[in-house]
C-alpha cells in the first residue's frame, strides 16, 4: 500500500508541469492555405493541454464550427471573403499572366489588384466590428480569461481583437498586411534584400536595386493605404483616438516566422522574432493502399506529384490538355491533383486526384520529382524530404519561393506565359530527372535544414507557452516600434548635429572675421 502511494505521488510529480502549463488560447487565424498550417500548430498545441477558442465567421468555409480539439465563437456577418472571391482572383491573375505583357502584367498585379486586395480587408474589418459590437460575445471573450492570442497577421484585425481585450499577442506569420513581415520589424536594406515580386535574389546590379527600391516603395505605400482605409478606422472606433494601427500592429510579444534561413536569404532580425520554418514537415507515413500500389507500379522510374495548391482546383482546358500530353510522354508514373475536368490527352501513367497525402508522397523512397506552383508549405515540404522542384508559380510569393531553390541549384523554375512554349514543361522535366545536381543540392538543403538543436514546432510551442507563463515578453521587444520614422533613422540627431556643426563653423567665421578687422584697424592707425 505504501509503495502504491509511493508511485501515486511520483506519478503527480510528473503530470503537475502538463497541468500546469495548460492555458486558455483565442485564436484568430485567416482561411485557406494559411489556415492549414495553423490547424497543424493547433493540433500540437491542443496536444500539450492547451484550450483553443477560433473566432471565426458564419460564412467560414475552411474553419470547421465543430471540432474535437478546438471551441469556436462564430461571428454572423453579412459579408466575407468565400472561396469564389478568391478563385475569381486566382483565374483573373492567370489569364493575364498567360496572354499579358510583362509590363501589362506588373501593371495588374501593382495597381489593377489593389482595390480587390482593399475590398477583401474591408471584408475583414467588417468581421472584426461585428464581433466588438456583439456585447454577448465580447462578455463572453472576457469571462473566459483568455491567456494570449494567436494570430495570422496577414489578415490585420487579431492586433485589434488582442489590444481590445488586453491580452498579450503571438504571430504566426510570414505576411503581415501586403508585404513580408521582416520589413515591418526589422532593419531591411533594399540594397541585398530583394521585395517579394521583385524575382532578384540577394545579389542584385544597380538597375536590379533601383527596381528594388521602387517595388519597396509601392508596397509600403500600399500597405500605409490599407491601413488608414480600414484598420485605423476600427482602432479610432474601439480603442480610442489616440490608437495608432501601425504601432499597435508590430507591438505583438512573439513572432513566429514560417521561414529559415536555409531557405531564405540571411538578413538582419530580432530578439522576438522565432524562426519556425518548415514546422509542419514530419516523416512520411505509409500510403493508403491503391495510392501504393500505383507508386509500385512504377518500377525503377518512380513517380512525379502535382499540385498547384489549395486555391487551384482546375486549369484552362488548353493548358491542363498540355500537361497531361507531357506527362504522357514520360516513363515515370504521375500522381496529379486535378479537380476539373478530365484532360482529353491523358495518359495512362498519370493519375488525377482529388486530394494526395503530400508530405506522405514526397518522403517515399520512389519520389523523383515535384511539379509545384511555389507556395510556402508545399516548397519547405519538398526541402524537408529532399525533393527537387519544378515551378510553376501563378500569385503573390511563388515566383519568389522557387527562385530561392532555383538559386541553390535545386528547381526549375517555368512561366505560365512559357510552359507550352516550344516544349519547355517536358524539358525542364527531363532536366531535372536526368542531372543529378539538382537532387543533390535539394538534398544537401535537407541536411541543413534537418540539423538544428531544437525542432522548429518545438521551438514555436515553447515561446507560445513562454508568453502564457510571463504575461508577454516585452523584455524581447525593440524600442523601434514606439519611435516616429525621423527618430528611427536619426534624422532628427542628423539635423542637430548638422546645425550644431553649422554654428560652430559660423562662430570661428565671426570670430576669424572680426580679427582680421582688428587687425587690419590697428595696422591702419599705425600707417
Amino acid at each position: 500500500m505504501q509503495l502504491l502511494c509511493c508511485c501515486c505521488a511520483l506519478l503527480l510529480l510528473i503530470l503537475a508541469p502538463r497541468f500546469s502549463q495548460s492555458g486558455n488560447i483565442l485564436v484568430f487565424p485567416m482561411e485557406g492555405s494559411h489556415w492549414i498550417n495553423m490547424d497543424i500548430l493547433l493540433q500540437a498545441l491542443h496536444s500539450r493541454g492547451h484550450n483553443l477558442t477560433i473566432i471565426r465567421s458564419n460564412k467560414s468555409w475552411y474553419i470547421k464550427e465543430k471540432s474535437s480539439y478546438y471551441s469556436t465563437i462564430t461571428v454572423p456577418v453579412e459579408k466575407a471573403i468565400d472561396q469564389k472571391f478568391i478563385q475569381k482572383i486566382i483565374y483573373e491573375m492567370i489569364e493575364y499572366e498567360r496572354g499579358a505583357s510583362p509590363l501589362v502584367h506588373f501593371l495588374y498585379l501593382t495597381f489593377g489588384m489593389f482595390g480587390t486586395f482593399v475590398e477583401s480587408h474591408k471584408a475583414v474589418g467588417g468581421f472584426v466590428s461585428a464581433l466588438l459590437d456583439n456585447t454577448e460575445l465580447t462578455t463572453s471573450i472576457k469571462d473566459s480569461e483568455f491567456d494570449l492570442v494567436l494570430s495570422d497577421p496577414c489578415w490585420g484585425g487579431g492586433a485589434i481583437v488582442a489590444k481590445y481585450f488586453n491580452l498579450p499577442l503571438v504571430y504566426n506569420v510570414r505576411w503581415l498586411i501586403a508585404g513580408e513581415a521582416h520589413f515591418a520589424i526589422a532593419p531591411s536594406p533594399v540594397s541585398y534584400i530583394p521585395i517579394t515580386g521583385s524575382g532578384y535574389t540577394n545579389r542584385m546590379t544597380f538597375l536590379q536595386k533601383v527596381k528594388n527600391m521602387i517595388l519597396h516603395v509601392i508596397t509600403q505605400t500600399q500597405h500605409s493605404l490599407v491601413i488608414q482605409e480600414v484598420y485605423q478606422k476600427i482602432c479610432e472606433k474601439y480603442l480610442g483616438p489616440d490608437c495608432d494601427y501601425q504601432q499597435l500592429m508590430i507591438d505583438a510579444d512573439i513572432w513566429l516566422m514560417r521561414m529559415d534561413f536555409v531557405f531564405d536569404y540571411p538578413r538582419p532580425t530580432m530578439p522576438n522574432v522565432v524562426y519556425m520554418g518548415g514546422f509542419q514537415c514530419k516523416p512520411a507515413k505509409p500510403l493508403p493502399q491503391h495510392l501504393e500500389d500505383f507508386v509500385q507500379s512504377s518500377a525503377d522510374h518512380g513517380i512525379i506529384i502535382m499540385s498547384l495548391g489549395t486555391f487551384v482546383s482546375e486549369l484552362p482546358a488548353d493548358l491542363a490538355n498540355y500537361i497531361a500530353a507531357t506527362f504522357a510522354k514520360l516513363p515515370q508514373k504521375v500522381i496529379w491533383r486535378y479537380k476539373g475536368e478530365k484532360p482529353d490527352t491523358l495518359g495512362n501513367n498519370t493519375l488525377l486526384v482529388d486530394w494526395m497525402p503530400q508530405n506522405d508522397l514526397l518522403g517515399h523512397p520512389k519520389i523523383k520529382l515535384f511539379v509545384a506552383h511555389g507556395g510556402t508549405n508545399g516548397v519547405q515540404e519538398a526541402l524537408y524530404h529532399g525533393v527537387p522542384v519544378v515551378g510553376i508559380p501563378l500569385f503573390f510569393d511563388q515566383y519568389d519561393n522557387l527562385l530561392r531553390l532555383e538559386d541553390r541549384g535545386a528547381a526549375k523554375t517555368l512561366s505560365l506565359a512559357k510552359i507550352d512554349k516550344d516544349d519547355n514543361f517536358l524539358k525542364a522535366i527531363e532536366e531535372v530527372l536526368t542531372e543529378p545536381s539538382y537532387r543533390t543540392n535539394m538534398q544537401r538543403l535537407s541536411r541543413l535544414h534537418r540539423d538544428q538543436p531544437i525542432a522548429p514546432m518545438d521551438s514555436a510551442l515553447f515561446w507560445i507557452e513562454f508568453v502564457m507563463r510571463h504575461k508577454g515578453a516585452a523584455h524581447l521587444k525593440a524600442q523601434s516600434y514606439r519611435m516616429p520614422w525621423f527618430s528611427y533613422y536619426s534624422v532628427d540627431v542628423a539635423l542637430f548635429l548638422i546645425g550644431a556643426l553649422i554654428l560652430v563653423l559660423f562662430t570661428v567665421f565671426i570670430l576669424f572675421r572680426c580679427f582680421c578687422t582688428a587687425v587690419c584697424n590697428r595696422k591702419a592707425k599705425r600707417d
